[in-house]
């Protein structure tokens, strides 16, 4: 069954929700354990979304792109990290900044199984087993491209943040000063459809291995 944009629109709303909450919880939850008691102190440690939602690149920016084209893009307001806090600066940035695709893998599994979970009801109950199977398999799809997407090693995604903390301090400091660009280069890589050939091959593989792990077994 092929749905309309509303209905594609109604079964992706929760999953959205969890996938940038969860993910900016999980940035702030590693940090206090790294050290960095930042984001609990400014309340961000918290699963209430309106804590981290930023109006224009969390509703905005996903609603036009989900409207006009195939592609959606959003982020959600940063938490808060004071990396002098942490007790390895430059290794608990990088895992700090691995908590949150990490998250979303952990979710993306768990919607998987909210789809097998509606393969195994009976016929008489398809009336909860279409809308769970619709959601599941919408939100392994949506924490799959926020995973994939965080990982592209251009700071200041969290993928640039890994590649800052893995790199000797001399490349580190020069890598890092893309950030200032990094937005327009990931805006224009997402104009040209550079970025769809590069991430949508390894979310592809990533949503197959993902829903055989949870669903086949």
């Amino acid at each position: 069954m092929n749905l309309t944009p509303l209905q594609m629109l109604s079964v992706s709303i929760l999953p959205i929700i969890f996938a940038v909450t969860v993910h900016e919880v999980a940035h702030g939850w590693v940090a206090k354990k790294l050290g960095d008691p930042t984001a609990e102190r400014l309340g961000r440690l918290t699963l209430n979304p309106v804590k981290h939602i930023d109006p224009i690149g969390t509703v905005v920016v996903p609603l036009v792109l989900f409207l006009t084209t195939h592609f959606v893009f959003g982020w959600a307001k940063p938490v808060p990290i004071t990396w002098e806090n942490l007790r390895h600066p430059k290794r608990d940035m990088a895992l700090v900044a691995l908590a949150g695709p990490g998250a979303n893998l952990i979710m993306a599994v768990l919607w998987a199984m909210v789809v097998r979970f509606s393969i195994l009801l009976p016929p008489s109950a398809a009336w909860a087993a279409v809308p769970l199977s619709y959601m599941g398999g919408s939100g392994v799809l949506i924490n799959i491209i926020f995973m994939v997407f965080n990982l592209f090693p251009v700071p200041p995604l969290d993928g640039g943040r890994v590649v800052t903390g893995l790199l000797p301090g001399p490349l580190a400091w020069k890598f890092s000063r893309i950030e200032p660009y990094g937005l327009m280069i990931l805006l224009v890589l997402i104009a040209t459809g550079m970025l769809d050939r590069i991430l949508g091959p390894v979310a592809l593989l990533a949503q197959h291995l993902v829903s055989f792990l949870a669903i086949r077994h």
